[in-house]
């Protein structure tokens, strides 16, 4: 019998009868696994599973406003109580309160006026069943006070739900309780799961990046030439667009429904590349070489000046030939700063306290060319085991002609890092392809510390 087991067992020999939810409840264990148990324990003689209707009770919409600010019958009798006539009242409280303050005996009307015939005290705490009654429905749709819920059906605030659940009920059959075990004896050790040191690092620059402020960006793997490529001012002739570096896929894409951004991009490339802008080649479907895609897409999200920072960990790829430190598929680290007061010195910052927070003391950069950067950077961090500078990615600050069009801001600090190649150095590998073949000796032996 499993742990999870038995805890089940445990409970229903004291409480006899609960439904998977309420299970769930008591053990904090998932729905799902509370299900397998069950079956498990209903198979040994243990319990015996079976399904009911059960009725949900939920507040509507008025009876939430009653709630917010009070129902017209109590009111009424604050009035009662203050010698209040008929004048007084709202329409409300002539067509709605004065029936139910009769009805619960709160107050009544004499020779035109309004007169009390309960205390303040039994009052509140007529209201404070009602309140209390209205929070458990709220919660979970069971009544805890059937004469108050019949109530407000009889006002016709509640809405009813009918839902199956599954119940487990205790056989009675005597657990059996196992005994007799020698904790001296010599066993093998057990082949332990554990997380990948990819998946690991990946988990651990989002925790970075959350810690400092930034926002996670989502997308497909599957993206238009568009976004992939013009949105970021690369021209449509780039040497990057041939089949030998993209993998291109059946299909076309639909442009943007913002007309005034496809024309702004086109307006970018014929003024700043001096070519004509084809829309049919900005349609063809791409695997994305980068992540930078999903930084063009948030970028024209963007409706006012407000600062923004924004991250991605995500798959890309290259139609390229695979060696000892190239993969045709692999990770990349996206990154991008909107704001106006942004400074090239602030790019340099980020990226040696992101770097720092994964234990790289020693970062350095070094000028380089990117087509939608200016300026532009590469990133290199020395790995003291090897006394030796790795590059690990690039940066800059998006060229005008890609953050103005998408969304019109500038400057947009930007970069671009390898997700695999600092965990090569982390794990001293030679070969970045060991990463993705399931050895299990190296899944069992690499020890990530970060």
């Amino acid at each position: 019998m499993y742990k999870g087991e038995k805890e089940i067992l445990d409970i229903l020999s004291k409480e006899k009868r609960l439904s998977f939810e309420e299970l769930a409840d008591r053990t904090g264990m998932p729905l799902d696994t509370i299900r397998r148990a069950a079956e498990s324990l209903k198979e040994n003689g243990y319990v015996t599973v079976s399904s009911e209707e059960l009725v949900l009770f939920l507040p509507t919409p008025e009876l939430d406003e009653y709630i917010k600010r009070g129902f017209p019958e109590f009111s009424v009798f604050e009035k009662a109580r203050n010698g209040k006539g008929l004048a007084d009242l709202t329409p409300e409280e002539k067509f709605i309160g004065i029936r139910w303050a009769k009805v619960k005996g709160f107050a009544d009307i004499e020779n035109g006026l309004l007169v009390a015939r309960k205390s303040k005290e039994e009052v509140e705490e007529e209201k404070k069943k009602m309140l209390e009654e209205y929070e458990a429905l709220k919660l979970n749709g069971v009544p805890k006070d059937k004469t108050i819920t019949e109530h407000f059906c009889q006002r016709r605030l509640l809405k009813t739900k009918t839902i199956k659940r599954q119940i487990a009920e205790y056989t009675g059959k005597p657990i059996r309780v196992e005994t007799g075990f020698d904790l001296s004896i010599e066993v093998e050790d057990a082949p332990l799961g554990k997380e990948h040191p990819l998946s690991k690092l990946k988990r651990r620059i989002s925790e970075i990046m959350a810690e400092l402020g930034f926002e996670e960006m989502d997308g497909s793997i599957v993206e238009s030439a568009f976004w992939n490529f013009d949105a970021l001012f690369q021209p449509q002739d780039h040497p990057a667009r041939e089949l030998a570096d993209t993998f291109y896929l059946e299909g076309k894409a639909e442009l943007p429904n913002d007309r005034e951004l496809v024309e702004r991009v086109k307006k970018a490339h014929e003024t700043g590349w001096k070519y004509k802008w084809s829309e049919e080649e900005a349609k063809r479907l791409v695997l994305r070489t980068h992540t930078t895609a999903l930084s063009a897409r948030y970028l024209a999200k963007i409706k006012d000046k407000k600062p923004r920072k924004y991250f991605a960990v995500g798959r890309v790829f290259r139609n390229e030939a695979t060696d000892y430190k190239h993969l045709a598929e692999f990770n990349q680290v996206e990154g991008i700063i909107v704001w106006e007061n942004a400074t090239f010195r602030d790019l340099l910052g980020i990226l040696k306290e992101i770097y720092g927070k994964l234990g790289f003391e020693k970062v350095r950069f070094r000028p380089s060319y990117f087509p939608y950067t200016e300026p532009s950077l590469e990133v290199e961090v020395f790995f003291e085991e090897k006394k030796q500078w790795m590059e690990l990615g690039g940066a800059g600050i998006f060229r005008p002609e890609v953050s103005i069009p998408l969304a019109g801001v500038y400057p947009v600090l930007a970069w671009g890092l390898s997700l695999e190649r600092p965990l090569m150095l982390m794990l001293d590998m030679s070969d970045i392809r060991e990463i993705y073949r399931n050895d299990l000796n190296f899944l069992k032996s690499a020890r990530l510390k970060i």
